[in-house]
């Protein structure tokens, strides 16, 4: 390598390459049919794994290379057609997929991963080349004489990181171009010869070193390969200029060259360090057919950024906080010019009344832009589900089909990383609570199958997310006894969704015995939990013998809100506008008083908890006559109840700033806003009111107000 050129800086690039091929290795493996498996999936499994050993070669990963290297191996072989694809091997091939990934966050944490950790599934995919070898070699001494045996996929046995030993080759003829492969005359210019060297190395990972030459201080390459010219030139551009280098399409005349020099490209007899035998036909470009070797990239090479198409940029999350962070101040400060030119003659100041009306509107759009910025499909945390469903499945002896929609919806970056294991959870409760095995469900006039479905999907400013099976349901005798046994309240005649709301009470658990999957009666109060952290809430619905469906509604984002502010004394309050449904002015004979001194409101034929914002946060000044007040009813999770303000003030867009972040956490408070006047105003948080004041309506307890 240039001693100027740190690679260091191109580790991220390949962390988040890497995380994304394997991911995608995941969801093929998953879709392979042992029996007749899609040579296009095959394909795209080799390059991914192709990809990932040479990016790892590059930055001397050698775990990660010497892992990747026996995995390639074995699925080169099979995508030929030199191996036949079993069932057991999928379920390796994922294993080696998880161990990547352990390998993978070792290195990112700037660790050497310990060999033990990798021993097992190397040892595995050894003997799996080894049965192969085996049986190659009993085909190939039954085989007819004239017909010569299968290039054959060979164990790595030397050292890590030992340097591949050079081949020469005098007068050898070029191979034939297999299909999809392309000839390549490659010119590098002034080189030295430890970067000619790793650049050669490099070329033999993207397809086969068919002839070098050297003219002085230039040399030329003759490279097979499925890979563009942009692709190679990337792979260089990580050591050289993109001006010491030229590559153009090679002839027959060329190609049929003399290779008097060494052939560069690291073969299988050669240490894991170094990279894959090349070979005839082989199609050896990156995931997506693209550019293999190193990782990756275009993105990386020369610090460029982008892809090759233009199409998308990497940029740090912090970056995009910052840049939302910043916006969400420009709004702020829009805000209080608004208001402060608001008292203007518009006569006199049409103008700036004008520029401030376009301020005002680009202001939003550009806040709107900056948020889909962060904005992520679900597809990132759906695609998580398939392979959790397929070895819970097994583990559990079912039969289960998973069934995803939706998976384009997005959802704020910040909160679909939190909802991953709340939904990890409910998919593991379905698998295992809900969904029978084949022989009860046969039993009961079903497939034997069951069907897990998840879906997401916008609603306003929220989004939806389902987790739904076609399961036994859900046992109200069994949740009611169990909530008896463990002295937890219920009313004497409790509708479905007061008993379905039970087992989201702390340490509740119908599971017959504690197993790793469920029983510990750990869990759906924690999913509620966080749930509601992230400003949401859950709803449940079952049915008899037809299944459990459980329903998540978030706000699409927590760093904007959509908020009517109320105002309650001299102080202005934020209430989440999806949480809204109507205002009224109560008559005093809609009141009614429960024993103590709990209220509650008659709204058309149903008892609303009265909740008094003045008296929850204490402060003086305020409206105590009901008559002479303003109630807004407002839904938390399946209960709603009335709130008491003085006045409602407007509707509007507001920042969200972090309370705890700049003060101190304040109970029934969820976060803050800086309103158009500069003064701050609280943004109430809706479920703890309804926690705080659920009162349990019978009939026997309302006595006259």
């Amino acid at each position: 390598m240039s001693d100027g050129l740190d690679l260091r800086q191109f580790y991220q690039t390949f962390f988040e390459e890497a995380d994304e091929l394997l991911a995608e290795m995941e969801r093929l493996l998953l879709d392979l049919d042992a029996q007749e498996p899609d040579p296009e999936h095959l394909n795209a499994i080799f390059r991914a794994a192709h990809s990932i050993k040479g990016g790892a070669a590059t930055f001397g990963f050698v775990a990660l290379t010497e892992t990747t290297h026996l995995l390639e191996n074995l699925l080169d072989a099979i995508r030929r057609g030199e191996m036949a694809l079993r069932a057991d091997m999928i379920d390796i091939f994922l294993e080696t997929k998880d161990v990547l990934n352990g390998q993978l966050e070792t290195y990112r944490n700037d660790a050497e991963p310990a060999p033990e950790t990798y021993a097992r599934i190397c040892a595995v995919l050894q003997q799996l080349a080894h049965e192969q070898l085996d049986a190659a070699t009993a085909a190939a001494m039954t085989a007819p004489p004239a017909v010569a045996p299968a290039a054959l996929p060979v164990v790595s046995t030397a050292p890590a990181g030992a340097a591949p030993e050079p081949v020469a080759v005098e007068s050898a003829p070029a191979p034939a171009p297999a299909e999809g492969e392309q000839r390549f005359k490659i010119t590098l210019k002034g080189l030295a010869a430890k970067d000619r060297d790793a650049i050669v190395e490099e070329f033999g990972n993207l397809g086969q070193v068919t002839g070098q030459t050297e003219q002085g201080a230039n040399t030329t390459v003759w490279l097979l390969s499925t890979c563009t010219p942009d692709d190679l030139e990337a792979v260089a551009c990580f050591i050289i200029d993109a001006n010491q280098i030229h590559i153009e399409p090679a002839g027959g005349a060329a190609a049929t060259a003399t290779a008097t020099a060494v052939i560069a490209a690291a073969s299988a007899q050669a240490g894991p360090a170094g990279a894959s035998q090349p070979k005839a036909g082989a199609d050896q470009g990156g995931a997506g057919g693209g550019s293999g070797g190193t990782g990756g990239s275009a993105a990386a090479a020369g610090g460029r950024g982008t892809d090759k198409d233009g199409g998308s940029i990497r940029v740090g999350v912090e970056k995009v906080d910052q840049l939302i962070n910043l916006v969400g101040e420009l709004v702020i400060t829009q805000a209080m010019l608004k208001q402060t030119v608001s008292t203007l003659d518009p006569a006199l100041h049409d103008r700036l009344l004008n520029g401030m009306e376009q301020l005002e509107r680009n202001a939003r759009d550009l806040q709107e832009a900056v948020m889909g910025i962060r904005m992520m499909p679900m597809d990132y945390v759906f695609s998580r589900f398939p392979r959790l469903v397929r070895d819970l499945a097994a583990k559990l002896g079912k039969k289960v089909e998973l069934v995803t929609a939706g998976r384009a919806t997005e959802l704020d970056k910040g909160l679909i990383e939190r909802i991953i294991d709340p939904l990890t959870h409910l998919v593991r409760n379905s698998l295992d609570h809900g969904i029978e095995t084949p022989d009860l469900r046969l039993a009961a006039g079903k497939t034997d199958t069951g069907r897990l479905a998840l879906s997401a999907q916008h609603s306003g400013g929220n989004i939806i997310i389902e987790v739904a099976d076609d399961g036994a349901g859900l046992d109200r005798e069994r949740i009611l006894a169990k909530a008896h046994a463990q002295g937890i309240p219920v009313s004497d005649n409790p509708t479905d969704e007061d008993i379905w709301q039970l087992i989201f009470a702390p340490g509740f658990s119908t599971a017959t015995q504690v197993t790793d999957v469920s029983g510990r009666g750990v869990g759906m109060d924690v999913v509620k939990r966080n749930i509601q952290g992230m400003g949401g809430h859950v709803q449940l619905s079952s049915r008899a013998g037809g299944g459990t469906t459980t329903r998540i509604v978030l706000p699409l984002t927590l760093a904007i809100l959509d908020g009517m502010s109320v105002k309650v004394g001299q102080e202005v309050f934020i209430l989440p506008l999806s949480h809204v449904t109507e205002s009224l002015q109560p008559t005093n004979d809609q009141f009614r008083t429960l024993a103590g001194d709990d209220r509650v409101l008659y709204v058309r034929g149903e008892y609303l908890p009265l909740v008094e914002l003045h008296r929850a946060f204490a402060v003086a000044g305020a409206q105590t006559d009901p008559e002479q007040a303003i109630v807004v009813i407002m839904q938390a999770e399946d209960r709603r109840f009335a709130l008491m303000v003085d006045q409602l003030v407007g509707q509007h867009q507001v920042v969200v700033k972090s309370l705890e972040t700049n003060y101190r956490k304040v109970p029934g408070i969820s976060a803050a806003t800086i309103l158009g006047d500069g003064s701050v105003a609280l943004i109430v948080d809706v479920f703890a009111l309804a926690r705080n004041n659920r009162t349990r309506l019978n009939a026997s307890e309302i006595v006259s107000a």
